[in-house]
């Protein structure tokens, strides 16, 4: 199965170091070795590569070098800065981790202006279709098997639930043991366990403190914590003033959709936001477009489940349902305020694909809802009603 990233990390090899990350097992390392079937691969949890490393030693006439978990080196970055300034890209390098590189560990120089970034994601309904599978199938396998690469191909909910418990654990006991103490990690495992009844509602890392008896500011280290090794992701509620969309209540989703625990409705939901996410990064990293996922909810509880906007405030109202086909209010309502938004709302069920009209009344005034209106204008728009192995498969309209 070739992965999406590929073509775009083959084109920027010759020019930069290519930092690729992204949740364990998700398939970085088949994917840079598949890059060209001659390497150089060290692994700085192995012993004897990390003595490679410290020791600059590789073979420098393969045409590849990849150096995996390296961002657990101390000061990694400074070194890699120093092999690229002293020797530039003989060979092109690529470099692994199962954690954000972007952020984990910020010690030493910084790479400025010598590395693109890309992180790679879990499989989704999109690349399961440019790859040749059939839609539907394809998104039934993952809602019972989720999207990584292993337990995908393999195809039996068994043995991806046994997976699931080892893949768990491995992050917790290899990656995340080296940031804390093995007496913080039995509440580590506790807040998972509540996370994953909580998903797609919103957070409160006071609450959570209280169920844990430790301190706000450790549970939202916590959940950084958990955030930087790829376990969860936080969409945070839209608001014009990004300080105070930080600090409001996030929703938590998991890159695992096995870890969800729910309904099948907001495992459906979890599904979605991970593929809304993934389609983000994947153009801010490929293309430089800047996008970003929010929820919307306004003091009266009327909420849609994901806003997506690009930086010239394009946006797209997304509304996540199992088999109701029917428009939902909600998307109305904001509609009225939010001028310049589409809106769709993506069915798990099969449906037809249905456009309803709305007339959008600018002249609406809320003092909930961000408002992007710039005049007393009316225009006819729609809400798209359509079936999520169509929407989900192109991921074409926002």
């Amino acid at each position: 199965m070739k992965r999406y990233l590929t073509p775009f990390i083959e084109k920027d090899l010759p020019k930069k170091i290519i930092l690729l990350s992204g949740p364990r097992q998700s398939g970085k390392t088949t994917l840079s070795k598949s890059i060209n079937s001659q390497y150089e691969y060290l692994n700085y949890d192995i012993a004897e590569d990390r003595q490679a490393i410290a020791n600059k030693s590789w073979d420098r006439s393969q045409p590849l070098l990849i150096l995996d978990e390296l961002h657990k080196m101390p000061e990694w970055k400074r070194w890699l800065k120093g092999i690229y300034d002293g020797e530039g890209l003989t060979p092109p390098i690529m470099v692994t981790g199962s954690a954000r590189l972007d952020t984990f560990k910020k010690v030493g120089d910084s790479l400025a202006g010598r590395y693109f970034p890309f992180r790679l994601h879990p499989l989704d309904l999109k690349e399961c279709v440019a790859n040749g599978l059939k839609a539907e199938e394809a998104l039934t396998q993952l809602m019972q098997t989720g999207g990584f690469p292993e337990p995908f191909l393999a195809g039996d909910a068994d043995y991806y639930q046994r997976w699931r418990r080892t893949h768990l654990d491995i992050i917790l006991r290899q990656d995340l043991i080296s940031l804390e103490s093995v007496r913080e990690l039995t509440k580590i495992e506790t807040l998972i366990e509540l996370l994953r009844e909580r998903v797609a509602s919103p957070i409160s890392a006071r609450s959570l403190a209280i169920d844990l008896q430790v301190s706000t500011q450790t549970v939202q280290r916590w959940l950084n914590i958990l955030e930087d090794l790829f376990v969860i992701f936080k969409v945070t509620p839209f608001h014009k003033n990004i300080a105070r969309s930080i600090l409001q209540s996030p929703k938590i989703y998991f890159y695992d959709q096995g870890l969800v625990k729910g309904d099948a409705g907001t495992q459906f939901e979890n599904l979605v936001a991970c593929a809304l996410l993934k389609e983000i990064q994947f153009r801010q990293d490929c293309f430089g477009k800047t996008w970003q996922l929010h929820y919307l909810r306004n003091r009266n509880g009327k909420e849609v489940d994901f806003y997506v906007a690009d930086e010239s405030h394009q946006a797209c109202l997304v509304e996540v349902k199992l088999s109701d086909d029917s428009p939902s209010p909600h998307l109305r309502y904001f509609l009225n305020t939010l001028t310049q938004a589409s809106a769709i709302q993506i069915v798990h069920a099969p449906c037809k694909t249905r456009h309803y009209p709305i007339k959008v009344d600018q002249k609406q005034t809320s003092d909930e809802t961000p408002s992007t209106a710039s005049d007393a204008t009316s225009k006819e728009r729609y809400i798209v009603v359509q079936q999520a192995s169509h929407c989900l498969a192109t991921m074409d309209f926002f």
